[in-house]
């Protein structure tokens, strides 16, 4: 894709730590008269609105991180959100000791906690710097830097990916944080931004996405890997709507079923092996023609303790070598719980190649957070390609060892064919209950496991597990089917060993104190329960 690292040294000042990043965007307008002169450096700048999601800061794999008040390697994007979604749910448990991260695995956190912080601090400061991006390239402003033409189009583009890059990063405050403070291009630099609720956040993003699709200047479908193109406009809409009911009261399945189906009808195609989805070389083997948007990393250009390094690192350990995983050494972190292996064992036994648990000599419960002996391993993310070989930075092929190329598949089809069949079954019209079915089948036939003759709902949120587990969905998923704070529980969850029920409260995360602090227009709007 983009140049991803290949960064303008005069943007320096972007990486500023904050506390409120969408009103404390650094004054650098003498360097932005250079660079956004430059069709090439603005190509540099979009390519740093992608990194954000991968790296840590600006010295990989550590050394000037973006954001402060957590260790660098714990800021990453797509750490932090992965393990708001999956260590707080049925499927994940993370047994260090670091900080407050007990209180994430136990639903016991507060508006203090420095994980839940860091994940809201990722999530602004990506929108401050895409709301710098839409600024700085209206066509106002390329025209008076001399850019017209196929460069000014070629620049729009580049908007219009920012823009769906800043929607996908509101879609996740809503979906974590509910409410919170909101600005775009047209606020003035400096100014505290105002508390939106999460109805009107929710507004914003469905607007923001219906005019990128309508204005037909993103990339289309499978154009060029790892943009955010009209599929993966089309795919948030997807995840929007089908989420529509919790996020605002009113269900919206059939504009689900609308934007599932573009989808559906991109030119998409399964990957004939499942594992391959989750291995070194998924950006070119026929994984990728199932991955809509993939958080791209190279072993050798995007150095992190984030992202898929802690991914690959974090479940290797006792019985599951690092040879195994192509990399020099486990971190004994992560692991599942057995709820997990209990919907492969339950209805689905036939299921022999979505279930990537490692048992062997393990403790089958999880009766312990931090014993890492304590709960079924996790094989799903290696740093292996489809033919065996290592990563480039792996020791086999001379390199650390440490550092992952497997992409983060953020959205692939899979998951939009579950995304349609759980709209039709919830009433959404457009939709067949025998398309629904026929595309189940399709992810059971590819897993060896018996094909079904009918669905419910129930259903579909097992074979999302299946289909979907660690892969950063689970949360948002027992939240929808109301599973997540009661009548659905896992060990530790509440902090008992058998796992209880937990307040109401808990579906959103709290707005950090130090937000509060920092904006007196968020003064009051604290998440209920903190």
């Amino acid at each position: 894709m983009l140049g991803m690292l290949a960064l303008t040294a005069g943007l320096s000042s972007l990486t500023t730590s904050c506390i409120n990043d969408l009103d404390q965007i650094p004054d650098y307008s003498a360097n932005s008269e250079v660079v956004y002169r430059d069709p090439a450096q603005i190509e540099q700048v979009l390519a740093r609105l992608y990194a954000t999601f991968a790296v840590s800061g600006q010295s990989g794999p550590a050394g000037s991180p973006d954001i402060t008040g957590i260790d660098e390697g714990f800021s990453n994007y797509i750490r932090q959100y992965w393990q708001l979604q999956e260590i707080t749910t049925d499927e994940a448990v993370l047994g260090w000791n670091d900080g407050n991260l007990p209180s994430v695995n136990t639903l016991q956190w507060n508006a203090d906690n420095e994980f839940v912080r860091a994940t809201y601090d990722r999530i602004y400061y990506e929108i401050g710097l895409c709301n710098e991006f839409i600024r700085q390239t209206t066509d106002a402003r390329l025209s008076e830097r001399g850019i017209n033409g196929d460069a000014a189009a070629t620049v729009r583009t580049y908007r219009a990916e920012a823009r769906l890059l800043r929607a996908l990063c509101y879609w996740h405050a809503v979906d974590l944080f509910g409410g919170g403070p909101f600005a775009t291009e047209e606020a003035a630099i400096g100014t505290n931004p105002p508390y939106r609720n999460r109805a009107e956040l929710y507004r914003f993003v469905e607007t923001e996405l219906l005019a990128l699709d309508a204005g037909n200047e993103l990339l289309a479908p499978r154009a060029v890997y790892g943009r955010a193109d009209q599929a993966v406009c089309w795919t948030l809409l997807t995840k929007l709507y089908l989420n529509a009911q919790v996020y605002t009261g009113t269900a919206q399945n059939t504009e689900a079923i609308t934007y599932a189906k573009k989808v559906l009808a991109a030119g998409y195609t399964l990957s004939p092996v499942y594992a391959n989805l989750f291995l070194a070389d998924n950006n070119t083997s026929s994984a990728k023609n199932e991955i809509i948007f993939p958080i791209t990393f190279d072993g050798l250009r995007t150095k992190t303790f984030g992202g898929m390094t802690f991914l690959v690192h974090a479940p290797v350990g006792r019985g599951v070598s690092p040879t195994s995983a192509g990399i020099n050494n486990g971190w004994a972190g992560l692991r599942a719980k057995q709820n997990l292996t209990q919907i492969f064992n339950g209805s689905n036994a036939d299921d022999t190649r979505r279930a990537m648990l490692f048992t062997r000599g393990q403790n089958p419960n999880v009766d312990s957070l931090d014993q890492f002996s304590s709960g079924p391993l996790v094989t799903k993310w290696r740093n292996v390609t489809s033919t065996g070989r290592g990563g480039s930075d792996s020791q086999q092929q001379g390199g650390e060892g440490n550092f992952a190329d497997t992409d983060y598949p953020m959205f692939r089809l899979a998951d939009v064919q579950l995304m349609y069949a759980e709209a039709v079954l919830r009433g959404g019209s457009g939709g067949s209950t025998a398309q629904a079915v026929a595309y189940v089948n399709e992810l059971r036939t590819r897993s060896q496991a018996p094909t079904v003759a009918s669905l419910t709902l129930n259903n579909i949120l097992d074979e999302r597990a299946r289909e979907l587990f660690w892969e950063g969905h689970r949360r948002t998923d027992l939240i929808r089917f109301g599973r997540y704070t009661s009548g659905n529980n896992w060990p530790f969850k509440g902090g008992v060993r058998a796992g209880r029920d937990v307040e109401p409260t808990r579906v959103l995360f709290p707005i950090p104190n130090t937000d509060i602090v920092a904006n007196p227009n968020l003064a009051g709007r604290q998440n209920p329960g903190y």
